[in-house]
């Protein structure tokens, strides 16, 4: 017997397809976002300590306590915003799984979610499994900065829910504090939800702040908002993510957590909350950390065919490649990999409908010098 598919326009994920190439070709690969360089010393210390102490079981279905104090404590020393660790914080298996949740958590057969193009990957199968329709409003194909009135237009009576994510993946771009005015404004009166997708949000750069939607009151009280222990702490494979709502939209979310994956990886929550208590300022420190490998990577792009986009926030490089090729940007990440022995990720798959004639392509510099420094040799011959 053949299913009828949920998914009819879904296939195998983009970052696996790359990834897959990049393996059979030995290419050095920038593509998918996973730092290469080890954890934190202190985590590896505090996992292995918690294993030891015998924490190996089911943890709670909202996440270990000390877990969430931490991250209690964390939100108000960065964004000073004071929010209840029994009733607004639980812990996810990655933020993957929080954006599912919250979107599963609100949003019913026949409503409408707006999401801005280019917008992560996983954002609209979540959408369409809930029975609902993805509204997609283009950023400006420049800058990738929001048109707020674009986003007003596309608000109709079905609309449940808008998405947004800064700093902002593939692109880079960041939400300023009048772009959060401007959506408070468009949401005050209605009942539309939020979902502010924020993993990145201690890897910005050049002295900027984070604008999180918990430094907004009026935002904050109707979103969800996503955060990725993943991405701060350079372990993509421990998938710890964690999600801040409301009491109300928290009853709501756990609904749906806890019959997705009920809990997550007990003795890695121990580690974060440790971890948290111990080194604060390592958050504090992750911009200046990645802005040296952002500047470094650059100046070396500088040096190749490949034209570097601004990268205000997040790990990832976009280059402009039309000065080595008019192919399609899934050809051409094909062909870097399979004659050029480097892997990015194309921009087209994260559109609804790419803008024509874009030559956009995205390298990830969280990795080693070692593994620029090779990737950058074979760019240069391009």
């Amino acid at each position: 017997m053949l299913p009828q598919t949920k998914l009819p326009r879904v296939g195998t994920t983009i970052f696996t397809v790359m990834s897959q190439l990049a393996s059979e070709h030995g290419a050095v690969n920038l593509g998918q976002g996973f730092p290469d360089f080890p954890v934190p010393q202190r985590l590896v210390d505090e996992l292995d300590k918690a294993m030891r102490a015998g924490h190996n079981q089911y943890p709670p279905m909202a996440g270990v306590a000390p877990l969430r104090q931490a991250i209690a404590n964390k939100v108000l020393r960065c964004y000073g915003a004071r929010v209840n660790p029994e009733t607004e914080i639980t812990v996810t298996s990655g933020a993957t799984e929080a954006l599912f949740d919250a979107i599963h958590a609100v949003v019913r057969p026949g409503e409408e979610v707006i999401v801005l193009d280019p917008a992560y990957d996983s954002y609209e199968p979540a959408i369409e499994l809930a029975g609902a329709r993805a509204v997609h409003v283009a950023l400006d194909r420049q800058t990738f900065a929001v048109d707020w009135d674009k986003v007003r237009a596309a608000i109709t009576p079905k609309t449940r829910l808008i998405m947004v994510n800064s700093p902002h993946n593939p692109t880079g771009a960041m939400l300023g504090k009048a772009d959060l005015e401007a959506l408070s404004r468009i949401l005050q009166g209605t009942e539309i939800f939020l979902v502010s997708d924020e993993v990145y949000e201690h890897i910005v750069f050049d002295g900027r702040a984070h604008e999180s939607v918990l430094r907004w009151p009026e935002l904050a009280a109707r979103a969800f908002v996503v955060s990725s222990f993943g991405k701060t702490y350079h372990c993509t494979g421990w998938k710890i993510g964690y999600a801040i709502a409301p009491p109300a939209l928290t009853a709501e979310f756990r609904k749906v957590h806890q019959y997705n994956t009920f809990t997550s990886f007990a003795p890695a929550q121990y580690a974060f909350a440790a971890m948290l208590d111990a080194e604060p300022e390592h958050d504090e420190q992750l911009g200046a950390f990645y802005q040296a490998k952002r500047d470094r990577f650059r100046a070396q792009l500088l040096g190749t065919r490949l034209k570097p986009l601004p990268v205000p926030g997040g790990y990832f490089q976009l280059v402009d490649y039309s000065a080595v090729s008019d192919l399609e940007d899934i050809a051409f990440v094909k062909w870097l990999t399979v004659e050029h022995g480097v892997t990015a990720v194309p921009l087209s798959p994260f559109y609804q409908t790419p803008p024509p004639g874009q030559r956009l392509a995205r390298l990830c510099f969280a990795k080693n010098a070692a593994t620029l420094d090779a990737a950058i040799e074979r760019l240069a011959k391009l």
